[in-house]
């Protein structure tokens, strides 16, 4: 494979990317600013038109830095896989989510697969990003290109490397994220650390694409069993009439063997919410009950109920129902700073408020309009909210929210995220 990682050193390689969303875009803009020749792939054809016009629908992405791409040659987008003929490498970063029944579902990873195969040839390179269980690589990706008569390490090669981005980051990007990369063989995966290289700080080479694949879902049940543990800190603290937002303050000022997570309204994302049931998932298959992934699995999910009691408690307190309140929500999207509705626990938190009778509103500057769940509502404009409404919850801290005007004029506000930390008031109630 050493003329592949030539070429890709002379910038001559041609590179493809399967799935041009929050991680193949941001991806692809790399591999261009490298100076290596990017043909993205999406079967969302208004994401190729918006890329062919130089416009982004990615927070991390902007429009200059496509349109810069594209002016030059470098970054081309289309719907149509035959181009992957053409290409050197073949990055897949596609959705992985789970089914209702929480086993994963690879529809997206096999439907990118079926088509490489039908264009795969010798010499070329395929690496899988997509969140997945431990021995997707092996089990599902290679037999599948195998099948084409193509030998792994001897005709092509194959390799895992996890993405790792972390949406509305302002610090932490595709290009100072530390790259892993783990192959089928040695060679793979010298051929695939030659690729991220050229546009990445840092790359981390691993023994196989199995430590590479549970390297990322380590990285999520990580955060999922801490928020878990808050989550749960927060719901005793409740009992017990404590601040828990006092607590973890006081916390952290221990300058060793504590990290500071935050509790919230629920988990959101493409990561956090759907990753460690990949790791649970495959752990059942092996004969191995995974209790602390379960249990925190448990406890995040229940967050959205807890939140509209408090919200019902808060409208008690004011003598008022929840059926025909008229509640204002703060926030839709997963985290501060994102378009993404992925998983958000606001929808819950509206659609439990909706079942109970609630008159919703929202206001969003990234998420301009909710077409699901049930839900149809368009973001009313920032600051119209406090005279109009009963109450108002902040389930998403948005920077750009007026946070000093909610405190002083909503008549009651639930706080969820301790946006409106240092403000005080009987109108205000924290989670």
């Amino acid at each position: 494979m050493q003329t592949l990682i030539d070429k890709i050193r002379r910038h001559e390689a041609r590179c493809g990317i399967i799935g041009l969303g929050y991680v193949g875009l941001p991806l692809a803009i790399e591999f261009a600013r490298a100076g290596l020749h990017v043909t993205g792939i999406d079967v969302d054809r208004s994401k190729v038109e918006q890329i062919r016009a130089g416009r982004s629908y990615v927070v991390d992405v902007g429009d200059s830095e496509i349109a810069e791409q594209v002016a030059a040659g470098r970054l081309v987008a289309t719907s149509e896989f035959g181009a992957i003929a053409e290409l050197d490498t073949v990055n897949i970063c596609v959705p992985t989510p789970l089914r209702k029944t929480k086993d994963p579902d690879l529809t997206f990873v096999v439907a990118a697969v079926n088509e490489i195969r039908r264009y795969l040839r010798r010499g070329q390179l395929v690496i899988l990003e997509s969140t997945t269980y431990p021995g997707t690589t092996e089990e599902v990706v290679r037999p599948a290109l195998e099948a084409s008569g193509l030998q792994v390490g001897r005709d092509f090669c194959l390799a895992f490397s996890p993405e790792r981005i972390d949406p509305g980051n302002p610090h932490f990007k595709t290009r100072n994220i530390p790259k892993v990369v783990g192959g089928i063989t040695p060679a793979c995966t010298e051929t695939a650390a030659a690729l991220y290289a050229e546009c990445v700080e840092r790359v981390v080479p691993v023994s196989s694409t199995r430590v590479a694949e549970m390297v990322k879902l380590l990285e999520n049940t990580f955060r999922s069993v801490n928020i878990g543990l808050v989550n749960e800190i927060a719901l005793m603290s409740h009992a017990l009439g404590i601040d828990v937002w006092e607590v973890i303050d006081a916390a952290k000022t221990k300058p060793f063997g504590f990290m500071a997570f935050y509790p919230g309204p629920g988990l959101g994302g493409h990561c956090i919410p759907i990753d460690p049931f990949y790791l649970s998932w495959k752990a059942k298959m092996n004969g191995f009950e995974p209790r602390f992934i379960e249990l925190a699995g448990h406890i995040n999910e229940s967050m959205p109920r807890f939140v509209v009691e408090k919200i019902t408690d808060a409208l008690n307190r004011h003598r008022k129902s929840v059926r025909g309140s008229r509640i204002h929500v703060l926030g839709v999207a997963y985290k501060a700073g994102v378009n993404d509705l992925r998983e958000s626990p606001a929808l819950n938190v509206m659609k439990i408020l909706t079942d109970k009778g609630a008159v919703l509103s929202y206001s969003d500057p990234y998420v301009p309009a909710i077409r699901e769940d049930g839900l149809c509502l368009d973001s009313q404009p920032l600051g119209n909210y406090p005279a109009s409404v009963d109450c108002v919850v902040v389930l998403t801290a948005h920077r750009e929210f007026d946070y000093r005007s909610l405190a002083e004029t909503a008549p009651l506000v639930v706080d969820t995220r301790n946006a409106l930390q240092g403000y005080g008031g009987e109108n205000i109630v924290r989670l």
